[in-house]
């Protein structure tokens, strides 16, 4: 499928779930438009929009944590990616962290 068949959001936004390739732990969400996704499929290194900044980012272009992309998903309703990557440096997190999803709920399940 054409990045033009995906259902963007109405700022023209696409989540983008990002999973390490080799372990399949999931890395990160960002959003992309489709000039950042084009950039995405064009370098073979992961692009974003920053909805704070409005602007696009290249992962890891200031700390050398880059992305590389082998494999780009879209889902059952194209209106999600999941992005395939090895990620280089020690993590995905702007907090220093190897994954965004470091924090852990508590379950608290009671029976009904």
């Amino acid at each position: 499928m054409e990045p033009s068949g995906l259902k963007y959001d109405d700022k023209g936004l696409i989540p983008a779930i990002v999973q390490e390739a080799e372990t399949g732990e999931v890395m990160m969400l960002a959003y992309m438009n489709a000039d950042s996704l084009r950039l995405t499929l064009d370098t073979g290194y992961t692009h974003f929009w920053s909805r704070s900044r409005q602007e696009f980012w290249k992962k890891g272009a200031t700390s050398g944590e880059l992305q590389e992309v082998r494999e780009v998903f879209y889902d059952c309703d194209a209106d999600t990616l999941l992005i395939k990557v090895i990620q280089h440096g020690g993590g995905a997190c702007h907090t220093g962290e190897r994954t965004c999803f470091f924090r852990k709920m508590d379950l608290n399940i009671k029976e009904v």
